[in-house]
């Protein structure tokens, strides 16, 4: 008798069992599957945080850092001057006529009163004869009138003669010596203008200009260009000095100076600061400081520059700053400072002098600062920034010691 379960369960006769390959090998794709979707999410989720890491690393700007330097012990001050003589005058002529000659020319040392050219003038030699004859006859005059007042009042005491006819002989006699006095001062006047053919110096010093020769007409006054002569005291000279209103308060009288003339490199002379203007000019703002030097060897030339060099006192504990550190704005200058994490800190300044490149800090900076070089515009309080590696030493420049 046959076994049912064999005959139930035992595929017939000649059949195949059925293949798990093409099963393992759909799990294997669908596990590959899972695999590459997870790998492509994982990417694009490093790649997004590695680049909202690079735009906030680009967000902070790189910056680079200078260090408030100490200002020196004395600043240097070098400024134009102009060298002026201690006097110097031009002549001119105080009466008409034709250059008869003259006595000196430029570079000539002349003394006070010494004549420097006669001026020839007939009309003025005229007038002065004519006056001469003037006072003549109103003394003669003058004399006629007094002596007949002193008779007329004579007569007057022994009543010989009314008080009316004796008034008018003491009127008349008054008169004439009004005219005579009239006389002699237009005589006066005139010798004054006959001396005045003398042209002479007005103090010791050199000639500077001879603009007139013999025979030039000569007209009186101070038309332009008459000048006949220009006499310069260059025993001591005068330097005058446009200093700006930074350093004008350390400009005081008493202070020496160093100049320097392009004709003499290779000498320095010392000036003293005689007086100031104590008032700055409104449109330049400078003042005007005059110094002297004596120059009784005559080397130095009036009318030359000169380069004027003040050592000045700087002001203690004062600090200097690059001018591409300063921000200028609403609140004032003011500098961009960082602390130990790299966030900015504004600091308001207080400026001084200005060095072109630097400018001076009188408050409001510590000399342990580190400024932030060159900032942007929109720098802020608190930001964070990155500092740019000191750039190396171009090649072949000795390191530092």
């Amino acid at each position: 008798m046959s076994d049912p379960s064999l005959s139930t369960h035992s595929p017939p006769a000649g059949a195949r069992a059925p293949d798990p390959r093409p099963m393992r090998y759909a799990l294997i794709a669908l596990g590959l599957a899972l695999i590459l979707a997870v790998w492509g999410i994982a990417s694009r989720l490093i790649a997004r945080a590695a680049l909202e890491g690079e735009a906030a690393s680009a967000a902070i700007a790189t910056v680079t850092t200078v260090r408030p330097s100490q200002g020196p012990a004395s600043d240097t001050l070098v400024l134009p001057g102009t060298v002026q003589a201690f006097y110097e005058a031009p002549i001119y002529a105080r009466t008409s006529g034709y250059l008869k000659a003259w006595y000196t020319d430029i570079g000539t040392t002349v003394k006070k009163g010494q004549l420097l050219a006669e001026i020839d003038a007939p009309e003025v030699d005229q007038q002065l004869r004519q006056a001469q004859a003037d006072l003549a006859t109103a003394q003669a005059n003058y004399e006629l009138a007094r002596t007949t007042n002193e008779r007329w009042q004579g007569l007057l005491a022994t009543e010989s003669v009314s008080q009316q006819d004796a008034d008018q002989r003491a009127g008349d006699a008054a008169a004439k010596a009004a005219a005579r006095q009239s006389a002699a001062a237009n005589l006066a006047r005139l010798r004054d203008l006959e001396s005045f053919k003398r042209v002479v110096a007005p103090f010791d010093g050199v000639v500077t200009q001879r603009t007139t020769d013999v025979g030039a007409l000569i007209n009186a006054g101070q038309n332009p260009g008459s000048a006949l002569f220009r006499v310069a005291d260059t025993h001591r000279l005068r330097i005058y000095v446009s200093v700006p209103q930074a350093y004008a308060a350390a400009i005081q009288p008493g202070l020496t100076a160093g100049l320097v003339f392009a004709d003499r490199p290779a000498q320095r002379y010392a000036a003293a600061v005689a007086s100031t203007a104590r008032a700055l000019d409104s449109t330049s703002r400078t003042l005007q400081v005059e110094l002297q030097i004596d120059n009784a060897k005559g080397e130095l030339l009036p009318g030359s520059y000169a380069q004027v060099h003040f050592t000045l006192s700087a002001g203690a504990n004062t600090l200097r700053v690059p001018v591409n550190t300063v921000l200028f704005r609403a609140q004032g200058l003011q500098v961009a400072t960082l602390d130990p994490e790299h966030r900015v800190h504004l600091k308001s300044i207080t400026q001084g002098r200005d060095f072109g490149t630097e400018i001076e800090v009188l408050t409001g900076l510590d000399a342990a600062d580190t400024l932030v070089a060159n900032p942007p515009d929109s720098i802020s309080e608190g930001a964070a920034v990155r500092v740019a590696p000191p750039r190396p030493p171009p090649h072949g420049a000795a390191g530092p010691s």
